[in-house]
């Protein structure tokens, strides 16, 4: 049995599109905390946090977007996250993808005190990997790979006390890299799948190579599941679709492998726009998933009819 922590983040300042900041009531209103009791888990819920008070930041290119409240969530993730580590497996409800600017950086400071390796499981049709600088939008949601790796360009930020090694992260799932992304990233130690490899040979087995590696390691592992990560057709809820991506059957089989690795530590659950969404259907697939993340089979799963 296993603590589930639920940790609203409620992250809307991101991007420009706006309707995240729902995401956390919407995981709630679909039963996430019974999904979870069902598998014989407990279930803390902590609410919704709130960004700490940033005095305003010098240094950014003018086009970043909100670029105080990104930094005040991130210092208020990394506290909560830290704590929540003590407890048992946080689960933050997002919110947009800047919230693990500080879910990982918190996650990876309490590894550190165990002396463990943080690893980082990214499920993301985008690699998140710009940092202020490079990101042409000047959304800070694209930019979280590149500030719990220590990329440098993140003036105002709280610092990162532990780095997450570029070679313990895994991104499952691409197909939207812009350019600077793209050298950025062909040019790291990040391992990277992107639709067409997952084509060529499946989502097991690029998978099953990084969970191992997680496992020989002793590595405590981070999992961040974006909305995108699946095909809009089936997870319509989100502001930044890209067509082509994961099948929820592909979906689920990656989060019962991670089940059944023993090795997931927290959760990221981000990017749910519940504005978009058609009768709740993104919201449930989501918290289906992470049911599938922690012991739900197939043949628990109920029928959706979403009517």
């Amino acid at each position: 049995m296993t603590n589930c922590i639920l940790i609203g983040a409620p992250v809307d300042c991101g991007k420009r599109r706006r309707g995240c900041l729902m995401g956390p009531d919407a995981y709630r209103v679909a039963n996430i905390t019974r999904a979870l009791t069902d598998l014989g888990h407990s279930v803390t819920d902590r609410g919704n946090l709130t960004p700490r008070a940033t005095a305003p930041i010098d240094g950014l290119p003018p086009q970043t977007h909100l670029a105080e409240e990104v930094a005040g969530w991130t210092a208020t993730l990394i506290e909560a996250a830290e704590t929540a580590m003590a407890d048992g497996l946080p689960i933050f409800l997002g919110g947009d993808h800047a919230l693990s600017l500080g879910s990982v950086a918190g996650v990876a400071n309490h590894a550190a005190t165990e002396g463990r390796p943080q690893f980082v499981l990214w499920l993301d049709a985008h690699s998140d990997f710009h940092t202020p600088q490079s990101s042409g939008s000047g959304n800070l949601h694209g930019t979280p790979l590149g500030y719990v790796t220590g990329r440098e360009g993140f003036a105002g930020f709280p610092e990162v006390r532990n780095p997450v090694p570029q070679d313990n992260i895994c991104i499952l799932g691409l197909r939207s890299v812009d350019a600077a992304e793209r050298d950025a990233l062909q040019g790291s130690d990040i391992r990277y799948i992107d639709m067409r490899a997952i084509d060529e040979r499946g989502i097991a087995r690029p998978l099953k190579d990084f969970l191992a590696h997680v496992e020989a390691q002793g590595g405590a592992l981070h999992v961040s599941l974006d909305v995108d990560f699946l095909d809009p057709s089936f997870a319509p809820a989100v502001g930044t679709t890209v067509p082509g991506g994961a099948t929820m059957r592909e979906a689920h089989l990656a989060m019962e492998m991670i089940c059944d690795s023993g090795l997931m530590t927290s959760l990221d659950l981000v990017e749910l726009n519940p504005f978009l969404d058609e009768r709740g259907r993104t919201a449930q697939v989501m918290v289906d998933l992470a049911a599938s993340a922690l012991g739900r089979r197939v043949f628990d799963r109920p029928t959706r009819a979403f009517t």
